[in-house]
């Protein structure tokens, strides 16, 4: 019996039998079989669960989910101008039904109304349903001045209306500041409406806003002498500024598509709709009344510093009506 090298012994092929070569085949096919008899089995419990659910089941779930989809679609984008589209039974101008009750009307504008034409404007004021006043924006946080300002400011008072302005309040920049740029943009005079702070965006911190806002009203009274007018919406005023401090101030209260004022406590102006129309404005505007005559509305508004020889002020010689 020869030897053989060990280097063949190493390489050796390994020998197998045809018998365990066609063996592996077969195992691999027959496990086949049973991982798709599986799947199979797995799809008909499923299908069979399916079958077991109703469908009238599924329809009357797909019609509970439109209709919760209906109603907060209504709630949220319908009801709060459904207003618009009720039937006016009382007085009909500007392109709305006017609220009950008010003589004395007027607008607000500011740059987004564009260029007004204000001798068309004037008309209303000898109209039927007399426009008296208009509110004007002068400037917004510390540093924007409303474009048409200057040139509004000077025109409502050349043609005759009583005029105001405002000032929308930024809470993330100073009180101070802004109150400060509000003074250097708007040179009220006697016979005009007292100044306005206009409130609007929440706040991250109520307790900071009430406090920022005091200063800056505090601020604005002292240069015109006169206390400033508060003007936010009703649910605004009633979550973050519904407290005797606040309360003092005259309230321009903004509540939209209502037929009276919900707000309980004492109010001198509404902002009653936005989709106004007057001669002269190309776009929508606000329109608003006053809570009261034309000789209260006379009395709020500044009035001229008299002086006597001695150079003081003498309150009991400052005329009612400017």
């Amino acid at each position: 019996m020869t030897k053989e090298p060990p280097i063949l012994v190493v390489n050796k092929p390994r020998q197998t039998t045809t018998r365990s070569r066609k063996a592996a085949p077969a195992r691999r096919r027959e496990a086949a079989p049973r991982k798709g008899n599986a799947k199979r089995g797995r799809k008909k419990k499923g299908g069979e669960r399916k079958r077991n659910f109703p469908s009238w089941a599924y329809y009357l779930m797909m019609g509970a989910v439109g209709v919760i989809l209906l109603a907060g679609f209504y709630y949220f984008f319908i009801r709060p101008y459904a207003y618009r589209w009720k039937p006016c039974y009382g007085t009909k101008a500007y392109g709305v039904c006017l609220p009950y009750g008010y003589s004395v009307h007027g607008f607000d504008i500011s740059h987004h109304q564009g260029r007004i034409d204000w001798e068309k404007l004037r008309g209303v004021q000898q109209a039927p349903f007399p426009v008296r006043f208009v509110f004007m924006k002068a400037s917004e946080g510390g540093d924007f001045s409303d474009t048409a300002f200057v040139r509004n400011f000077d025109e409502a008072r050349r043609v005759g209306f009583i005029r105001g302005a405002y000032h929308f309040y930024n809470p993330k920049t100073s009180p101070e500041r802004q109150a400060d740029f509000f003074i250097r943009s708007v040179k009220l005079e006697p016979g005009d409406l007292p100044p306005v702070l206009d409130i609007e965006t929440r706040p991250a911190d109520a307790r900071k806003l009430r406090a920022d806002l005091k200063k800056w009203l505090d601020r604005v009274e002292r240069h015109y002498g006169v206390k400033p007018i508060l003007y936010t919406s009703y649910k605004y005023k009633t979550r973050y500024l519904n407290d005797s401090l606040f309360n003092s101030y005259p309230y321009w209260i903004a509540h939209y598509y209502v037929d009276s004022v919900a707000y309980e406590g004492e109010w001198k102006f509404w902002q009653h709709t936005d989709v106004g129309t007057l001669p002269g404005i190309d776009n929508q505007v606000d329109l608003n009344v006053f809570n009261g005559t034309m000789a209260e509305m006379d009395s709020l508004r500044i009035k001229p510093v008299i002086t006597d020889q001695t150079g003081q002020t003498d309150p009991c010689r400052l005329p009612k009506n400017p």
